[in-house]
């Protein structure tokens, strides 16, 4: 049954954000703050030929990694933008010191300090983000002096000046964007670094339907096809917003306490427990694991190529069963691995019994931690099903389809979660909006009396 908050949040009235100051003001923020981002997108980084980048990528890099993060970043990958690695090493740096506070004493002690320990794990966080945009713009800037073009090479002047100014560009656009995202977070509305990854792919949305209506133009799809894909575009949706809004909630008691004359506690609540607990990471790592090797043979070209590369080549492009089976292996592992990473049963175990806290028919402590884990793998299974599901998709309908673009996976359960994410936080808003005028109401009431 929906709490009273649920209720009145479900029950209030959108045109409400026209009376709300402090929401709009939040929104045009938001919207500023991403249009800035989206100008970004297209100023280039000196000393790259786009006519002779653009061709390299739609023949090498389209199908690798660099396609995958073309999709998060907006296209900046395929123009070289200052922004080209996006807001993606902040993110790797974000899941690295997430994992070693799991792993590291320090770090884990660091955590539990609170509001204190948070601000050192997030200076750290910047300092990971630095380190990997560095390493990642230096191989940008050697991989781009490395490419040749049919209309000249990538980089008419290569060397150390054009990597120095190509690592400070691109550095500096991470650095920009993780400014951003935060400014956004603090003074917009949603998560900052979650809108620019939807931004990005929000972006690529027109081109993409383009693209598929002049192949249906010319006979390539089927307007049939165009029609069921459609309506398989809105079943998706459906499914991955029922899923990512599923919980298994368990029912926890916390026992009365006599403190004087009055009587406190008794009340039941709920531990919920997400079905997909991991979020976007595993499709994320996944593919970007399988994609790594494609896109170091395609960078060896044709001409020369190893053995083990024209394997790889071969059997682990897009479509292949090898590739789809490996995903979806690579799937469930991060899964099940990126689960006990957010959740730990033992400490929630632990802090239910300190709170005297306990799930009913189950006792205290360490068999409470069993009945969380057990619910917690099961929900997993059900999670990595439905992540491998929607994830395979899009692989079947550019093998088998051949649709232009790369519809659902990662790029779809990015965009609703985030839809999802920032709509509740409108709904926060205006629902704070509406007690702050039920209180100055009251208070009138009172003065009048």
């Amino acid at each position: 049954m929906a709490s009273a908050a649920e209720q009145l949040a479900s029950n209030l009235n959108w045109g409400a954000i026209g009376k709300a100051t402090e929401l709009k003001k939040r929104l045009w923020f938001t919207v500023a703050a991403l249009v800035v981002f989206r100008i970004g997108a297209y100023i280039p980084v000196p000393g790259v030929d786009p006519h002779a980048l653009a061709e390299i990528f739609a023949h090498n890099l389209a199908g690798g990694i660099g396609g995958l993060l073309d999709v998060f970043s907006g296209g900046s990958i395929g123009r070289m933008s200052v922004l080209a690695l996006s807001i993606m090493p902040y993110i790797s740096s974000s899941i690295i010191m997430q994992i070693l506070t799991t792993v590291v004493p320090s770090l884990e002690a660091l955590k539990k300090e609170g509001e204190a320990g948070r601000k050192k794990i997030n200076q750290y966080t910047r300092y990971g983000t630095v380190i990997l945009a560095a390493f990642q713009a230096y191989g940008i800037a050697v991989g781009l002096e490395s490419q040749v073009a049919s209309a000249g090479p990538v980089v008419p002047d290569p060397g150390v000046f054009f990597r120095f100014v190509t690592m400070v560009t691109l550095v500096g656009g991470t650095l920009f964007l993780m400014w951003l995202g935060e400014q956004i977070t603090a003074r917009g509305v949603g998560n900052g670094v979650s809108l620019i990854i939807f931004a990005g792919i929000v972006a690529a949305l027109p081109n993409a339907l383009i693209q598929t209506l002049e192949l249906g133009r010319t006979g390539a799809l089927s307007a049939l096809f165009i029609i069921a894909l459609a309506v398989g575009v809105v079943i998706v949706v459906g499914v991955v917003v029922f899923m990512e809004t599923a919980q298994r909630r368990i029912v926890v008691q916390y026992p009365k306490r006599q403190v004087g004359n009055r009587m406190y506690g008794g009340e039941a609540s709920h531990l919920p427990l997400k079905i997909n607990t991991s979020g976007v990471i595993p499709p994320i790592f996944a593919s970007s694991l399988l994609l790594f090797p494609a896109t170091i043979a395609s960078f060896q070209g044709s001409a020369g190529e190893p053995g083990w590369m024209q394997w790889i080549s071969t059997y682990l492009g897009h479509g292949q069963p090898l590739y789809l089976l490996a995903y979806v292996g690579l799937i469930a592992f991060f899964c099940f691995f990126y689960t006990t990473v957010v959740f730990n049963p033992n400490d929630t175990a632990d802090n239910l019994k300190k709170n005297g806290g306990f799930v009913p028919g189950i006792r205290p402590g360490k068999n409470t931690a069993d009945y969380l884990e057990y619910i917690l793998t099961r929900l997993t299974v059900i999670g990595a099903l439905y992540l491998s599901a929607v994830c395979i998709l899009p692989e079947l309908l550019i093998a088998r389809g051949g649709v232009p673009f790369y519809f659902g996976g990662t790029s779809l359960l990015i965009v609703v979660s985030v839809t999802l994410d920032t709509v509740t936080q409108i709904q926060a808003h205006l629902l704070a909006h509406q007690y702050e005028g039920l209180i100055r109401k009251a208070r009138l009431r009172g003065r009048g009396r």
